[in-house]
């Protein structure tokens, strides 16, 4: 019997599921779907080893003994091949310069500095929709702004916000590129702005409720359903509405609401939670929230999860409003700057907006509760119609 080369391909092709051995540790492992896997089985430093070495669909019978004896040499030399082809491969990426390995690389790299270590996948999303299906396999170091250009024209005035976060990751990964050692021109990104030139886009505000209506709208919203008390208390706390729609009861003791890092946006690299200090009012509206409770969701949907973005959208869009619920912060915001006294940083505070640069907020990192608690408590009276006539309010008084 031959100590190698055992099978033939009418042998592979009829054998039913089981393992046959081609020799010198050479297997074929046929299952039972029909299908088959290569694998070879050595012996180094006193250890039995399988690597696998393809399927039988891809890799024919003598390209698998070509395989076996490639790595056959390998064991003769005292290395182990797994371990050794592991190295080969890392060797192989490492020397990959196109543009989709370096942005990955580069993600990878700024993955700490961003919330919940980019696992919601935004970061890349502009490159991959935009940019990586069109250069994604050019070499980086070839890459330049006539490059650039071809990628982002299509969207650069039609879609000129996701075309500024496209460009900037993408010139945020030629910076990676050229800390590698490789010869990248880290001004493509600014020469392209040049050859697309100014974008027409125009930046529309998000449309928001004037101040001056907001107690009749309040007033109007008391129907008790889950949606109407969700639009009162993100009224009520001037929070972007993923950070309410989020909410959980835990987070609330007493008369504060604990918002945790990962809920809140705006503020880059935040790693503290944020308090929102609640309003008699607030408190109202949060005790018949009770009823709604689900798995531990203060505003649960109706099948799982938490309702959507679009819910407080639809109700306010159904109801004959053209305002959408994030414009509340802005009505909240210009009640403060044109109805009361209250300094600037408390109310940007309120906001979890960062006040000052960044010597400034090294040093100043008060967070204002006693503030922002009378702050939150005028608001809330205001709302709920609480004063008997609007006046302007003296935090001094």
């Amino acid at each position: 019997m031959r100590a190698t080369n055992r099978l033939t391909a009418l042998q592979i092709k009829n054998a039913p599921a089981g393992k046959y051995a081609d020799g010198g540790g050479l297997w074929l492992h046929r299952r039972v779907d029909g299908g088959g896997q290569w694998f070879l089985r050595v012996t180094i430093h006193g250890r039995r080893r399988e690597m696998g070495l393809g399927s039988l669909d891809h890799v024919g019978l003598k390209e698998a003994r070509q395989e076996a004896e490639k790595w056959r040499t390998v064991v003769r030399q005292g290395k182990d091949p797994i371990k050794e082809r592991e190295r080969l491969k890392r060797e192989a990426d490492r020397s990959d310069t196109r543009l989709s390995n370096i942005a990955q690389a580069a993600f990878e790299a700024k993955k700490a500095e961003l919330k919940g270590d980019g696992k919601a996948g935004r970061w890349m999303t502009p490159l991959e929709l935009h940019v990586l299906p069109k250069l994604g396999k050019v070499p980086i170091e070839e890459i330049d702004q006539r490059d650039i250009k071809m990628a982002l024209e299509p969207i650069w005035h039609s879609k000129a916000e996701t075309a500024r976060k496209a460009m900037n990751r993408l010139g945020i990964v030629l910076k990676y590129g050229a800390a590698m050692g490789l010869n990248v021109d880290i001004q493509a990104t600014l020469k392209a702005k040049e050859l697309l030139g100014k974008s027409r886009h125009e930046t529309k505000n998000i449309p928001a409720l004037d101040w001056k209506s907001a107690r009749d709208f309040y007033a109007n919203i008391n129907g008790g359903s889950l949606t109407e008390l969700a639009l009162q208390l993100l009224m009520l706390t001037a929070v972007r509405s993923g950070s309410l729609r989020r909410a959980r009861w835990e987070q609330f003791a007493g008369e504060f609401w604990t918002i945790p890092a990962e809920n809140m946006k705006g503020l880059k690299g935040r790693t503290q939670d944020f308090v929102v200090p609640l309003s008699t009012e607030a408190m109202r509206v949060l005790q018949q929230l009770g009823p709604f409770e689900r798995n531990g969701f203060v505003f649960p949907g109706q099948r799982s999860g938490i309702i959507s973005d679009m819910t407080m959208t639809k109700f306010l869009s159904e109801h004959g409003h053209d305002f959408r619920p994030h414009g509340f912060r802005s009505t909240f915001r210009t009640w403060c700057s044109e109805a009361t006294d209250f300094p600037d940083k408390h109310v940007e505070k309120c906001l979890a907006h960062s006040i000052g640069n960044k010597v400034q907020q090294a040093y100043e990192r008060t967070e204002f509760i006693d503030q922002r608690r009378n702050i939150m408590e005028r608001w809330g009276d205001f709302l709920a119609q609480r004063n008997s006539r609007h006046r302007k309010i003296n935090i001094h008084g």
